[in-house]
């Protein structure tokens, strides 16, 4: 967009949604997600958060990424009322040679399972929708690769989707950003 942006004569008002890795109703999307799983399928012996990887040089660099996943687990787990020892952060999709972001899922899971944990749940709050990597990746892949390595259940708790509560908190997030573009300009 900014090569385009650099060519175009008219550029257009543009407004961007930074982030929104801490907005109080994305976390309450969350936890109210995996709360209402919980609820139906019961609770695991750990929560593992898995967020999508990038190179660790992104990091080093200065990208907040790492730290804004960080902050989300720690608000959902304090909004689901979770010990330290009943979480873990994790990241997923790593390719290539470079060093991703740790701890990987994969091998997070196979620790999981060589420690004989019970149950394990695995949401994916860096996601807004389920897509193929949630699905694929994680749903079928990682599960696999815990049920291997001895582990017992593994379930995979569904992305925001279109809850009620998640297209709401979209939307105020939109409105809030729109500020003042929400009202006509005076002309007068």
């Amino acid at each position: 967009m900014a090569d385009w942006l650099k060519r175009t004569r008219n550029v257009p008002e543009l407004r961007f949604v930074r982030s929104y890795h801490d907005h109080p109703g994305y976390i309450a999307a969350l936890a109210g997600s995996v709360r209402e799983y919980w609820t139906r399928h019961g609770r695991p012996t750990k929560l593992v958060m898995s967020f999508h990887g990038v190179p660790r040089f992104t990091v080093e660099r200065g990208d907040p990424y790492h730290g804004e996943c960080q902050t989300t687990a720690r608000l959902l787990a304090e909004s689901l009322g979770l010990s330290g020892g009943q979480w873990q952060v994790s990241f997923q999709s790593r390719f290539g040679r470079t060093e991703w972001l740790q701890p990987y899922t994969q091998t997070t899971l196979e620790a999981l399972a060589r420690q004989g944990v019970s149950r394990v749940d695995v949401v994916c709050p860096g996601f807004a929708g389920d897509c193929l990597e949630t699905l694929e990746e994680i749903a079928i892949e990682v599960r696999a690769t815990f049920l291997a390595a001895g582990g017992g259940e593994f379930h995979y708790i569904p992305c925001l989707n279109e809850r009620d509560d998640w297209i709401a908190t979209l939307a105020t997030i939109a409105r809030e950003h729109l500020g003042s573009w929400l009202q006509a300009p005076d002309r007068g």
